[in-house]
């Protein structure tokens, strides 16, 4: 599976206590098991002890202490995913963020107006809102036991700008497409770029590949690794920026892989 797509399917279907701490355990044939960012797939071999700034750690807590550097913490992370992956508005967000750092109803209420009335009606409304997700997840479980080795779908990209049916699009078909729009391989040359959404965003995925997150990009480097696919490079930039895969300076300095 490619990378980033990878990366992806791990954070989907990766278990509710795996989701909070921000990284899943696999083994490994080869070793005694890998610890992996859910965020952005780094790893640490089990066994293995790693040093940074003097410090020794074991490959947990490692792990641990990776993400809360380079991520602050997956609460923050959560938090900040876009409004159709948490459900919140951004008011929700705000009170959300103040409940976590522990400030009292006075200290939120000085600070973003209101009455101490309103903020407990946003704690009862969370709270609300944490029994229905519950419910309905387990529904869905309960669904998906049911239902008979139905095809899978490939997941969709985290920073997605909106998602709706055209990224309905189940492995086989993705498949399918790529051969179809890539008849040399996958590193090979796309013949043409489609019309049709869901066509569109699979083979924007698929290029995605070609690039490291984490990484900063002139534009003109980003136009040097799409150029190997498809003469027309400006238009795929124009389109992984549309569909958020990737994001800019506003003055286009910098191009990255949206996490």
């Amino acid at each position: 599976m490619e990378k980033n797509q990878e990366i992806s399917d791990r954070f989907w279907k990766a278990a509710l206590s795996d989701l909070k701490r921000g990284y899943v355990f696999e083994e490994d044939t080869h070793s005694l098991g890998r610890f992996i960012c859910l965020i952005d797939g780094k790893t640490c071999e089990k066994g293995v002890i790693y040093q940074e700034e003097g410090v020794f750690y074991e490959a947990e807590r490692y792990m641990q202490h990776y993400i809360q550097q380079q991520h602050t913490s997956m609460f923050s992370y959560l938090l900040e995913l876009d409004k159709k992956w948490t459900g919140l508005t951004d008011i929700q967000s705000g009170m959300v963020q103040s409940f976590y750092q522990g400030r009292s109803d006075t200290e939120i209420v000085a600070e973003v107006g209101g009455s101490k009335s309103t903020i407990r009606n946003h704690r009862f409304a969370l709270r609300e809102k944490t029994k229905q997700a519950k419910v309905f997840l387990a529904i869905m479980e309960l669904l998906e036991e049911q239902q008979n080795d139905p095809a899978p779908l490939v997941s969709v990209h985290r920073t997605a700008t909106m998602v709706d049916e055209r990224y309905a699009v189940t492995e086989k078909e993705s498949k399918d497409i790529l051969n179809q729009y890539f008849p040399d391989g996958l590193e090979g040359s796309l013949t043409n770029f489609p019309r049709k959404e869901k066509r569109k965003i699979v083979i924007l995925r698929h290029l995605m590949n070609g690039f490291e997150l984490g990484k900063k990009y002139t534009e003109k480097e980003v136009n040097e690794i799409l150029k190997r696919s498809f003469a027309d490079y400006v238009t795929l930039r124009r389109y992984m920026i549309e569909y958020g895969f990737m994001d800019r300076l506003d003055d286009g300095s910098q191009y990255w892989v949206k996490q």
